[in-house]
């Protein structure tokens, strides 16, 4: 009986040579998304600006934004969020922290559930304080910082420094792009989203370090091919099985968001936008930065030196005395 094959296993790409544009895109998406967050921001939740995030379900039908935001507003609590979100009569409003500490915020609370209670179902309630936030934010951001160190000292201790070094921008150009999805998608970025990054960080580590793996391999086995037709074999040799991965991940994480509920979704998009990232970078960026690296089979870089000294001896030669 025959396997099935998603991608054949004799292929012959020339993936290495597409550099030359998806360098450019890469470089262009990664800047834009830069500019992005210092002008525009990402939309944080509660977690991280600390309030209060309260979820209403209308009790009969479709929610009454302008009512609510109406109503929400006459608290005089300062600027209030009111969104629509999910399949219809899902409401969300987001309170500031307000003056006087936590006695203002539950009295907040307990005035907002009094005014929404009788028309709307409360189906969650979070109030963070501003020292809880400010907390949460230092710990998510070194927990992305040490994990990025991790990587690269777990793959200077696997590998050589320019195969460290390449998979490293890999895995930085796919936070990139993952915090582009939120800033373009407009998605709450919370304490859920740092564990959505940090998962995207492995994968995107296990995708890298198989292509590079066979790329080690094929080092020491073609000593005289050229860098790039060395790059694309080790990415044919192991697409099926990058295919395969992708593919079945995908899958999961497709059923997620379309059946996993409201809890569970966001996580799941940005999870399956990191999984077509993470195999976009691993053949189209980190494989072909090895170029720019300096990574070379041991009889080329030899060779190169060779000449390098011949050329060098010989200028020395020709200098009058």
């Amino acid at each position: 009986m025959r396997l099935l094959r998603i991608f054949p296993d004799d292929s012959k790409f020339r993936f290495v040579r597409w550099r030359v544009l998806s360098f450019p895109f890469s470089a262009a998406i990664s800047v834009a998304t830069i500019v992005l967050f210092l002008t525009v921001g990402l939309n944080y939740g509660i977690d991280f600006t600390g309030g209060t995030l309260m979820e209403l379900q209308s009790k009969s039908g479709k929610a009454d934004l302008a009512s609510v935001r109406e109503t929400a507003q006459s608290f005089e609590t300062g600027e209030v969020e009111v969104q629509e979100f999910g399949q219809g009569g899902q409401v969300s409003l987001r309170f500031r922290i307000q003056p006087g500490g936590e006695p203002a915020q539950s009295a907040l609370v307990t005035r907002a559930r009094a005014a929404f209670e009788k028309d709307y179902e409360i189906r969650r309630v979070e109030t963070v304080g501003p020292r809880v936030s400010g907390e949460l934010v230092q710990s998510g951001t070194l927990g992305v910082v040490l994990s990025i160190v991790s990587v690269l000292g777990y793959l200077w201790f696997r590998f050589e420094l320019q195969l460290a070094i390449g998979a490293v921008i890999g895995t930085l150009h796919d936070i990139v792009l993952t915090v582009g999805f939120f800033l373009i998608t407009r998605q709450e970025f919370n304490m859920t989203s740092i564990a959505a990054i940090l998962t995207i960080v492995g994968y995107s580590l296990n995708e890298t370090v198989v292509v590079f793996d066979r790329t080690r391999e094929l080092l020491r086995k073609y000593k005289n091919l050229p860098t790039d037709e060395l790059l694309d074999l080790s990415i044919n040799s192991t697409m099926s099985r990058t295919v395969m991965t992708a593919t079945t991940t995908a899958l999961s994480l497709l059923a997620l968001v379309l059946f996993g509920g409201q809890a569970i979704e966001g996580f799941a998009n940005v999870m399956l936008f990191g999984v077509i990232i993470c195999t976009y970078s691993a053949i189209f960026v980190s494989s072909p930065m090895l170029i720019y690296l300096g990574v070379k089979t041991s009889t080329r870089a030899a060779a190169e030196e060779k000449a390098a000294l011949a050329a060098k001896a010989a200028n020395v030669s020709r200098r009058p005395a």
